[in-house]
């Protein structure tokens, strides 16, 4: 059975934490002062500000950081700062017996993709594929917004993910499969690939994102993870954007996915906005979900959160 973070609610407590490359202080700052005006209290993890390299710090502080924040009783969500690069070098520091026992919503994509699916393997918490601290701005579209708090804040037995106007979803190979959302960034899943942090994909419904890779390399990603099984294995499959990905040999996105993806015959929709696009469709990893390529529906279909 998953375990299902709390309600968060307006006035609630925010933990902040620095888990894979650093940040520029003051746009840490510009963005706690924006969580503060929506109403929302906030508590700064000890390694946030720091700088180690590419790293915001070693991988034992950075863990430490994380676990203080699911320790923390006040705080109801974790908000990283960024993604970036090293997020999977906490994962052997983690304390996931401690973590099951103090489920929050922790909220990410990029690299954070790796711990949202690390934490629902090892402690069956729900994790969140929404925002960053970083995306906490003005200029944030409300659609982000409203996709964030519509599920982590409201209870509701079935939720429909949808596009924003004028972006359909596209299904590609028709069908209609149940199964347990995992994946996110595929750079990073295919990093910990082979690892004892490698994500179970048997039977689950695989989202894939992409950003600043050529076509080929994108290429070369999903075959890695065809040869290891992974696309055999998933129930179906589906592709959000490829941010800022040139083509590559004059192949682009669009022909790769009905080249290589379509042949597998797995049920497959196209085209949701998340991850490192402009827009930000909220997905719940470790929930069910239906994915339905013949209605042209995705369908999240259990609550999400505890009252």
């Amino acid at each position: 059975m998953p375990i299902r973070p709390p309600i968060l609610r307006s006035g609630d407590t925010i933990g902040i934490v620095t888990l894979g490359s650093p940040l520029d202080p003051s746009i840490i700052n510009a963005r706690i002062q924006t969580l503060e005006a929506m109403g929302f209290k906030v508590v700064i993890g000890k390694y946030v500000y720091n700088w180690n390299g590419f790293l915001a710090a070693t991988d034992q502080e950075r863990a430490a950081d994380l676990m203080s924040m699911f320790l923390n009783k006040e705080v109801r969500l974790i908000l990283p700062s960024r993604g970036g690069v090293g997020v999977a070098g906490i994962l052997p520091y983690l304390n996931y017996s401690e973590i099951a026992r103090n489920p929050k919503w922790i909220s990410g994509y990029s690299d954070i993709t790796v711990l949202l699916n690390v934490l629902y393997n090892y402690t069956d918490l729900i994790t969140l594929h929404s925002l960053l601290l970083i995306d906490f701005r003005a200029s944030t579209p409300d659609y982000n917004f409203n996709q964030f708090f519509a599920m982590t804040s409201v209870y509701t037995a079935r939720r429909i993910i949808e596009n924003p106007p004028g972006r359909p979803l596209i299904s590609l190979v028709r069908g209609n499969v149940t199964g347990i959302l995992v994946g996110g960034n595929l750079t990073s899943l295919v990093g910990i690939l082979g690892t004892r942090y490698d994500i179970d994909m048997r039977g689950k419904i695989l989202f894939l994102e992409e950003t600043h890779e050529p076509i080929n390399t994108v290429y070369r990603y999903l075959l890695h993870l065809k040869l290891a099984g992974k696309l055999d294995a998933c129930a179906g499959i589906i592709m959000g954007q490829c941010t800022s990905c040139p083509a590559a040999y004059n192949v682009d996105y669009e022909n790769l996915i009905r080249t290589f993806l379509v042949p597998l015959g797995k049920p497959l929709m196209t085209n949701l906005a998340t991850g490192h696009g402009e827009y930000k469709a909220a997905l719940p990893i470790g929930a069910t979900v239906n994915l339905n390529t013949i209605n042209n529906t995705l369908t999240v279909v259990e609550p999400v959160i505890s009252l």
